[in-house]
């Protein structure tokens, strides 16, 4: 599974390549430190998953995700922030991304919801598990029985 990590901290991108780095089907394909070099390797690398920051230089992962093309695959997007706050959770989710977790309080869950997908970057047995997915991380998933 190819994972794209965008965030403007050197550290975080380290630390997340290091939780990720013990599963064996998971591949980091690339990152960015900014906004526009995140939209140009997304739409060029086209990953399975892609690990966004709210803000980094150039504007915000937010602009990121209402400028890449998700129509041909759907990526699976997770926002990891030092902005929890319900507004920019609402704003994120409607922008389109499909998990938002508190990088203070969450940040290993990242690693649980890449760790639980199958290698098309859908979690294994997708249909059949949204619904535990949906109560496991309450508040955090976008789709719901009816947008899947």
């Amino acid at each position: 599974m190819k994972v794209f990590i965008a965030d403007d901290s050197r550290i975080i991108r380290k630390r997340i390549i290091a939780m990720l780095s013990e599963a064996v089907h998971v591949s980091i394909i690339g990152q960015a430190g900014n906004v526009h070099d995140a939209i140009d390797r997304i739409r060029e690398l086209r990953p399975d998953v892609i690990i966004l920051d709210i803000r980094m230089p150039g504007g915000s992962g937010m602009d990121v995700l209402r400028q890449i093309d998700r129509t041909d695959k759907e990526s699976v997007v997770i926002m990891l922030t030092n902005y929890p706050q319900e507004q920019y959770q609402k704003r994120c989710l409607e922008a389109g991304a499909d998990f938002f977790f508190n990088k203070s309080s969450e940040f290993e869950r990242v690693a649980e919801v890449v760790k639980s997908m199958d290698f098309n970057g859908a979690p294994r047995n997708y249909h059949d598990r949204r619904i535990a997915i949906c109560q496991e991380y309450s508040g955090t998933l976008r789709k719901t029985d009816e947008t899947v």
